[in-house]
């Protein structure tokens, strides 16, 4: 057996067999001398780049700013959490109910309200080739410390937000800032000076609402709404999403002109539709961000929540959501509206990535839908109101239940925000 020492990442000369001639020696020469070869050089430069750090003026030295030298043997790829399959979890709970957190929308109250199955909570987002953590309300709160987060959208933001409030509610709950009427709801923790914003922009850029019981929305295209931009420059981070409110009757209008329409008669001639109005609107907002010149936030752009859940009709034609389980990746496929609205919105973030690296914006795509597609369980459907009330709404398979799927996207966001 051979009696040389082995140090860890370290040989000495005079350690190694007497001797020379034996195939031993050679072999322990060999690996010193490749051992010598690959890390000297690194460690040679990084101890003088260190030392060199205190005698000049260099402000600032991390190890990000340190050549990777990694890369002499291999690069581990960044893992794509948003690629992967709903996997069983029976054995955790969710992190909340409807009974220790007050701030589910009534009509994602499935708990509440009698939902017969609780199939659906016990799933957990699995990506393809690492692990996506829970959401954990501590660590959150130490990276928000003294800083504020804006959900920009519709009622899907606000689903999203509520299920944040949700989840943070083990840990601590917010004072209310603003009344509950107002477009824009401020809530603040206080213990760690973090504000939450949710501000009602279902289209993104600035609109009319409709007047004298019309329902048609007039859509500046080219405008974003003031009422996210005005104060994006004192965000850390916003969500901005959007998807639902094109598919509503509304007028197209560019440099103040009206330019198409969707659902309503026009007196033009006009071939836009609502992938355009929507298209479009996504372009103008993240423009305006890049172009903005004050803003400091991570910019998060939530691909849409799937709108082709419903079975048996449209939403407005009895259609319905009562599967039990989630689908499997290869059981369903995207297409149509959905595959139109997510494609726009990917080649916009897309253009606007490229222009965000220059104006040195932060912004990256959160990709939930296509976890989101696998999910036909998690909706309200009936389960957002007593069955006896006498209530004209159709079944819910846009919105989530709370607790529910919805959760995956703050463990999602965390891991953004985290990086």
């Amino acid at each position: 057996m051979n009696s040389s020492k082995q140090v860890w990442g370290h040989f000495k000369y005079s350690e190694l067999s007497p001797s020379a001639h034996s195939s031993d020696y050679r072999a322990q020469l060999a690996m010193v001398l490749l051992i010598k070869l690959l890390f000297v050089p690194a460690t040679v430069f990084l101890s003088a780049l260190i030392i060199l750090s205190y005698f000049t003026s260099v402000p600032y030295l991390s190890y990000s700013d340190l050549p990777y030298y990694g890369s002499y043997f291999w690069r581990i790829p960044k893992c794509d959490i948003y690629q992967g399959e709903w996997v069983p979890d029976a054995d955790t709970p969710p992190q909340y109910t409807n009974e220790t957190c007050s701030y589910i929308q009534e009509h994602q109250n499935c708990m509440k309200y009698g939902r017969p199955d609780l199939e659906f909570l016990r799933w957990r987002w699995q990506p393809s080739r690492c692990d996506l953590p829970r959401f954990d309300a501590d660590k959150f709160f130490r990276l928000v410390g003294n800083k504020t987060l804006a959900f920009v959208g519709d009622s899907l933001a606000r689903n999203h937000m509520q299920s944040l409030l949700c989840l943070l509610s083990k840990v601590a709950s917010p004072t209310e800032v603003t009344e509950r009427t107002d477009p824009i709801k401020i809530m603040h923790y206080e213990r760690y000076n973090f504000t939450l914003k949710i501000i009602w922009s279902p289209f993104l850029v600035r609109t009319e609402e409709p007047d004298n019981n019309s329902g048609v929305f007039k859509l500046y295209l080219d405008e974003p709404d003031g009422r996210w931009l005005s104060g994006v420059a004192g965000f850390d981070y916003v969500i901005l999403s959007g998807a639902n409110w094109f598919t509503r009757q509304s007028m197209f209008y560019e440099r103040g002109q009206l330019v198409g329409g969707s659902f309503v008669a026009l007196n033009i001639t006009s071939n836009l539709t609502l992938r355009y109005s929507h298209r479009m609107a996504f372009r103008t907002a993240l423009r305006a961000i890049n172009n903005h010149g004050s803003v400091k936030a991570k910019v998060i752009v939530r691909t849409l929540s799937p709108m082709s859940h419903f079975e048996g009709g449209s939403w407005d034609k009895g259609g319905d959501c009562r599967r039990t389980q989630p689908y499997r990746s290869n059981e369903t496929t995207m297409g149509d509206l959905d595959l139109d609205f997510y494609t726009g919105q990917v080649e916009e973030f897309r253009e606007a990535e490229k222009a965000a690296a220059v104006a040195g914006v932060d912004m990256v795509l959160m990709d939930t839908t296509g976890a989101m597609l696998l999910r036909p369980d998690g909706h309200p459907s009936r389960y957002g109101h007593w069955p006896e009330e006498k209530r004209v709404l159709s079944n819910d398979c846009i919105h989530w239940c709370l607790p529910g799927p919805v959760d995956a996207w703050n463990d999602m966001l965390l891991q953004i925000m985290s990086d």
